[in-house]
């Protein structure tokens, strides 16, 4: 069944509602995908530990050992193959050009985005029964929009009226500066990589490129009509990160704070004894008890996140393997009700004791006295879901 307007339709498509096998059948496949998951999870919390423990030692080694520099203009002997500290502007050798449009800047990074506008499609689905059949109800909206990426739309619904470009005829690339220096100090390539706090450039003071070019803003138009346009149009702009010069319109060189190991003039990762590598970069001029503190903060956050990564894995493959249990069931409205709570508090309470167990196996070969502390947590959801439980009546 298909209703048509200017820009959406509804689509309604119905199938026989799935019988028990059917349903026990697809029950079967969601229990070994649950148990992969539910094994995956024991492997990430495990890991991140074992992570997370290597890189607070790791970060504690440099702090240890790290020499800030006196000078960021002269490369000491004294210092190679040491782990340094020193804070500057950026420097590189040439500006970054892209000629198509006249464009250039002192930056480490130009990256040029392409946009075109084209039709994106939307869809809202609900599922509801009728006459012993499941029918799901489909709405489908179209919208012009500019997007970086094409839209293909072949796979749209309807491509009728709704057809887009298959390719951009300008592409979107990011030059990078090959020589990029703090003093006389050159970063090296993973370094640069770590400067991304990407802004847009003003092109106010830019000319139009070309006849068929039109600046609006800070957007350059491929477009006879830029307030209005049509489908295929493009719009590019620009944005650079690490300001490596004084700019008029910009202002001074942007300022770096790096941790990494001394190698000629050159800047390279460090490798600690505990197995990471440090090579470090942050804006701005930071001491070295500063940098340190953000990188324990930001490898704080990373094991929290990945500690509750590892939890919901665990959650979602027990309930995923109990699931059995609530289709046997599921034909009876009441029934079926009480055993869904009851298989989620279950998966609940038991991916939370073994998600603290296995953190406490992770931190055992590292710190035993915290390792026993949380295996003893472990217990606790256990407990207070016994406790829950009415004891049975004396016969």
């Amino acid at each position: 069944v298909l209703h048509f307007c200017r820009k959406e339709h509804v689509k309604i498509t119905s199938e026989s509602k799935p019988g028990f096998l059917e349903r026990l059948s697809e029950t079967s496949g969601g229990m070994l995908m649950g148990l992969v998951t539910f094994l995956l999870s024991f492997y990430l919390l495990f890991t991140n530990e074992g992570r997370a423990l290597r890189t607070a030692k790791s970060l504690d080694e440099g702090l240890s050992l790290v020499i800030p520099l006196d000078s960021i203009h002269s490369v000491s002997q004294q210092n190679e193959g040491r782990l340094v500290h020193l804070a500057g502007a950026l420097s590189t050798s040439k500006p970054l050009f892209d000629p198509s449009y006249g464009l250039s800047i002192q930056a480490v990074k130009l990256k040029r985005n392409v946009e075109m506008y084209q039709w994106v499609e939307y869809e809202e689905s609900t599922e509801y029964e009728e006459n012993g059949e499941i029918k799901k109800e489909t709405k489908y909206s179209y919208n012009t929009e500019w997007k970086s990426e094409v839209v293909n739309s072949r796979n749209f619904d309807r491509e009728i009226g709704h057809k887009n470009p298959s390719a951009m005829a300008v592409e979107s690339f990011t030059a990078v500066s090959p020589n990029v220096q703090v003093g006389s100090f050159v970063l090296s390539k993973g370094i640069v990589d770590k400067i991304d706090d990407f802004k847009q450039l003003s092109l106010s003071h830019l000319e139009d490129p070309h006849a068929d070019v039109t600046r609006g803003g800070d957007y350059f138009y491929h477009s006879e009509n830029p307030r209005r346009p049509e489908v295929g149009d493009l719009r590019v702009s620009f944005f650079y990160a690490g300001l490596s010069g004084d700019d008029p319109h910009l202002g001074s060189a942007d300022k770096v704070t790096v941790i990494a190991r001394q190698r000629g003039d050159q800047l390279v990762p460090y490798h600690t004894k505990s197995g990471d590598i440090l090579q470090i970069l942050y804006p701005g001029d930071l001491s070295v008890e500063e940098v340190f503190q953000k990188e324990h903060e930001s490898n704080t956050m990373k094991t929290w996140a990945l500690r509750a990564a590892g939890w919901l894995s665990m959650f979602v493959g027990i309930s995923l393997m109990t699931r059995i249990f609530y289709t046997l069931v599921d034909w009876f409205p009441v029934v079926r009700d009480l055993v869904n709570i009851g298989l989620k508090a279950f998966a609940f309470c038991v991916a939370s004791s073994l998600s603290l167990l296995t953190i406490s196996i992770g931190w055992l070969f590292y710190r035993p006295l915290w390792a026993l502390l949380i295996g003893l947590l472990s217990v606790v959801p256990i407990v207070v879901a016994k406790s829950r439980v009415p004891p049975k009546k004396q016969q």
